[in-house]
């Protein structure tokens, strides 16, 4: 089976996000101890907002009433995705944290076929099924469901909610211009839950440096990758690349948190990757379409 160009680029895109989110992980692990996650989320897509904003402020006028509703939709759905694991967090560990989120890997192709009528190929099911045992490998830890394991279940339908939508309607908008609608919403929604508890400063430069890291690799340059390639990818194709996180959650953990790597670990991510060399590989096989009479 041939694998076109364009396929390898923007899966190699998908990966760097996937590694830029994987070790934001390590950067937020401590920064957490010391500022409240909403503050946090808010800092982090204010700045990001503003920084593309601030270089190319061009982009706004490409923003007319419509282009704004379906952006702020998008960015509802990644806003909540972000709160609903936040609080989720704060009530499960992060092991299980981590496996419910990646769900969203099974979560975007039912949405795809229950509700946008779209399509999926066997490949790509099998593809998410590798990609989920993998995930169970590398993460999940014990069968009880906690309050904090449905609020991050929930978030991982907000997440693939978020790739479906951007999935239906990137191609026909400007990449920047809904990157900047997106994370401001995500701004806004961030700052208002943080309301609650007090929207706080960061306490120290290591808190700032964090943010402005977060803000930029992890948010700024991350989302605009992400959008751009799901203007050409399917959405399930994205989310099983994006599961990747997970894996390099997992090894930036062993390599720079001095966790221990286990034969578990290991051979969960070589599923995940597999799962992702396999849904490349296969993702100009279109399904048969159904004959009508």
């Amino acid at each position: 089976m041939r694998v076109a160009r364009k396929e390898v680029i923007f899966a190699a895109l998908l990966l760097g996000v996937a590694a830029i989110w994987g070790g934001a992980f390590v950067v937020m692990k401590d920064t957490l101890r010391r500022l409240d996650v909403n503050s946090f989320l808010a800092w982090r897509f204010i700045i990001a907002t503003a920084i593309l904003i601030a270089i190319r402020p061009a982009a706004l006028k490409l923003i007319d009433k419509k282009f704004l509703l379906k952006g702020a939709l998008i960015g509802s759905f990644l806003g909540a995705g972000f709160i609903l694991q936040s609080f989720g967090l704060t009530m499960t560990s992060v092991a299980k944290t981590g496996f419910i989120t990646g769900l969203y890997v099974v979560f975007t192709p039912l949405l795809g076929a229950v509700i946008l009528r779209q399509r999926t190929h066997i490949w790509q099911w099998i593809s998410v099924a590798i990609a989920t045992v993998g995930l169970a490998l590398l993460s999940y830890n014990g069968v009880n469901i906690s309050t904090g394991d449905f609020l991050v279940f929930l978030s991982a339908l907000a997440f693939a909610s978020h790739i479906s939508a951007l999935g239906q309607w990137s191609s026909a908008m400007d990449v920047y211009a809904l990157t900047i609608v997106q994370l401001g919403t995500c701004a806004v929604i961030t700052t208002i839950a943080s309301l609650k508890s007090g929207f706080h400063m960061p306490p120290d430069r290591g808190v700032w440096w964090a943010i402005i890291y977060t803000a930029v690799f992890a948010t700024a340059i991350a989302f605009i990758f992400q959008t751009w390639a799901q203007s050409f990818m399917p959405a399930t194709t994205v989310a099983v690349v994006l599961t990747m996180e997970v894996v390099f959650a997992a090894w930036f953990g062993v390599w720079f948190g001095h966790e221990t790597m286990t034969a578990k670990i290991l051979f969960g991510g070589l599923l995940v990757v597999t799962a992702m060399y396999l849904i490349i590989l296969t993702e100009n096989i279109k399904p048969k379409a159904v004959e009508t009479a």
